[in-house]
């Protein structure tokens, strides 16, 4: 009883920051409403704060900014104008950071591309975007330079060359940043008034598996509004708060839940090419980095480390992000002592968010948008009817597919490919004409006690041909159609199957082929040069026959259920590319049961 009244007081004492949310009122489309505009009000508030610590670099706002502006100024000069498409391909770094900013000032839209892609998947994202510059790192020029006869950025004056130490030199190919930019060029460019909140910032390619990824559309008022949700109701911070960040920035969740949310508030951010989970606890104390944007990927990484000294007593006492699941939410929050946990959900392109504002445990909290909970059958990967062929809403706390009304309230804004952004929308839900974004995900509501009323949900997993593995969406439709095209694999099923102790989907394959004569050295390496690390499959399963529905296609419920487990598959062969190992081998008994115990390091 005593729990609940002191529940019941802390929840009531929350409204004092979700009332103002309620009050927040979106920048109109015309408004000069942009990350850049909220960069320069924090320059002009904090210009001598220090906003980026990398490595052995310290950035303040201003020189930030001056860099922003010499950049800017310099990609005008050479043609670069509102609404162009200029790709980014960087690690996490500081010069990154000013490459979005230069392009917002000027209005250019940002194709920021995954770092880990090559080959046919690297082409397509920068021929889809029709950019017309190259934005790219000294550490990438390697897998640029593979596909450069592929390309429509073809000319050494489109493709900037951006220093990374001193191991790299500047390829033929392209032109050496540092040489082109004129340092007395720091004025603010005058463009900036030209930009407003209805224009396209970036575009953030989702499911980027193979060869199709897609680019979803992220106009400046979703980045303004987020942000301002994301930093008042999510963190709570402000510019005394530093934020550890070492997610991609090509990923919304470490742009616009890390970096953006900064800006929104003049914080400090610590970041960092990639996660290191031995040094993370030291840089947090080093950096004092009171906030922390997180995949649950990461948190169950530091979960699985040795005590140390560095976590004791640590200065993270505010994160957000998505992935946190159940199983590992209570452990984390009381062994780093993290008072505040929002768990966020909303996919990249889609039209609504879920937050945990009420700091309740293992939810992704509520949401202001119109929500369809329903009844979804997974081995068939359809949407139930009754029998008067209407769709049926989920029982309380039952899972269901998850559906978001698309309205003036809810604006979709999809893809670049029209095509695609329509696939994902389901009509005529509930009534003659309605449009609802199909989240592709199972979500159930759930009972976290007193909360103002409001339903919370919790999410259950993806469904259909998307799994999510290593923080990144798979496409089992993409890979399948790789892996068809080697010559010894007759018609590969792939699906993501459950790995204790790891988050996600770990990729998995069944395929039927002449195993006697297969050369599973070729196919190693085929899988690692055409497929990005987190797409190629962990496991391989030698089939018989692979099983179809009644409109032919491949089942997988049956196969998922299976998964990997030696005593289900009967006489099958399963093989596994260990976690570190190029190759595949035949799964034995003794690593199945290393597996199982959640030490296998996946």
């Amino acid at each position: 009883m005593i729990k609940n009244i002191l529940e019941f007081f802390r929840v009531i004492s929350e409204l004092r920051f979700i009332i103002p949310l309620l009050k927040y009122k979106w920048p109109n489309p015309d408004d000069n409403a942009s990350l850049a505009h909220t960069f320069q009000d924090s320059v002009d508030k904090y210009g001598n704060q220090n906003f980026i610590y990398f490595e052995d670099q310290i950035l303040t706002y201003s020189q930030t900014n001056e860099a922003a502006n010499i950049l800017a100024n310099r990609l005008i000069k050479d043609g670069v104008t509102h609404s162009d498409r200029v790709v980014l391909f960087m690690e996490n770094r500081p010069e990154y950071i000013i490459s979005i900013l230069a392009l917002n000032k000027i209005g250019a839209i940002g194709v920021l591309i995954n770092t880990s892609l090559t080959g046919a998947p690297l082409v397509h994202c920068i021929n889809s975007s029709d950019s017309k510059k190259c934005i790219i790192g000294a550490e990438l020029a390697a897998p640029l330079e593979g596909v450069l006869n592929e390309i429509n950025v073809t000319d050494k004056s489109n493709i900037y060359w951006v220093k990374d130490g001193e191991n790299y030199s500047c390829p033929s190919w392209a032109s050496d940043l540092d040489t082109l930019l004129d340092e007395s060029e720091k004025q603010t460019p005058k463009e900036i008034g030209n930009v407003t909140a209805k224009d396209t910032a970036f575009y953030i390619f989702t499911s980027g598996t193979t060869g199709v990824p897609k680019a979803a559309l992220f106009p400046n008022t979703k980045i303004v509004a987020a942000s301002t949700n994301i930093t008042k109701a999510g963190y709570r911070m402000n510019n005394e708060d530093c934020l550890y960040n070492c997610l991609p920035l090509y990923h919304s969740t470490g742009l616009m839940l890390g970096l953006c949310a900064c800006i929104h508030v003049g914080a400090s951010t610590f970041i960092r090419r990639k996660f290191s989970a031995s040094a993370f606890w030291k840089e947090a104390q080093k950096f004092n980095t009171t906030a922390f944007v997180y995949v649950g990927e990461l948190c169950r990484y530091l979960s699985f480390q040795k005590e140390c000294e560095e976590e004791k007593n640590n200065p993270i006492s505010k994160m957000v992000g998505n992935g946190l699941r159940p199983d590992l939410w209570d452990c984390f929050r009381n062994r780093f002592k993290v008072e505040r946990i929002c768990e966020i959900y909303g996919a990249s392109e889609g039209n609504g968010m879920f937050m945990n504002l009420l700091n309740k445990d293992q939810t992704i909290g509520m949401t202001n948008v119109d929500l369809a909970l329903l009844e979804y059958d997974v081995a068939e990967d359809k949407l139930k009817v009754d029998e008067n062929g209407k769709y049926i809403e989920v029982q309380e706390h039952q899972p269901g597919l998850a559906l978001v009304k698309i309205g003036p309230n809810a604006v979709y804004n999809g893809y670049t490919d029209k095509k695609a952004s329509e696939e994902k929308v389901i009509t005529n839900v509930f009534e003659e004409g309605d449009r609802w974004f199909n989240t592709g995900d199972l979500i159930k509501t759930m009972d976290v006690g007193f909360s103002l009323g409001r339903k919370h949900y919790q999410f259950v997993d993806r469904v259909g041909d998307t799994f999510r593995w290593k923080s990144e969406n798979v496409s089992t439709n993409e890979v399948a159609e790789i892996l068809n095209t080697f010559e010894q694999v007759n018609m590969a099923n792939v699906f993501g199957v459950k790995v204790p102790q790891s988050e996600g989907r770990a990729g998995m394959v069944a395929f039927n082929c002449a195993i006697d004569e297969f050369n599973w050295n070729e196919f190693s390496d085929f899988v690692s040069e055409k497929l990005p690390s987190y797409a190629q499959p962990v496991f391989v399963r030698i089939i018989e026959e692979l099983e179809t529905t009644g409109t032919f296609k491949l089942k997988k419920n049956d196969l998922r259920e299976e998964a990997f487990h030696l005593e289900k598959v009967g006489q099958d062969q399963i093989f596994i590319k260990k976690p570190g190992e190029k190759s595949y081998v035949p799964l034995e008994s003794d690593f199945y049961e290393v597996i199982m115990s959640g030490s296998a390091g996946f």
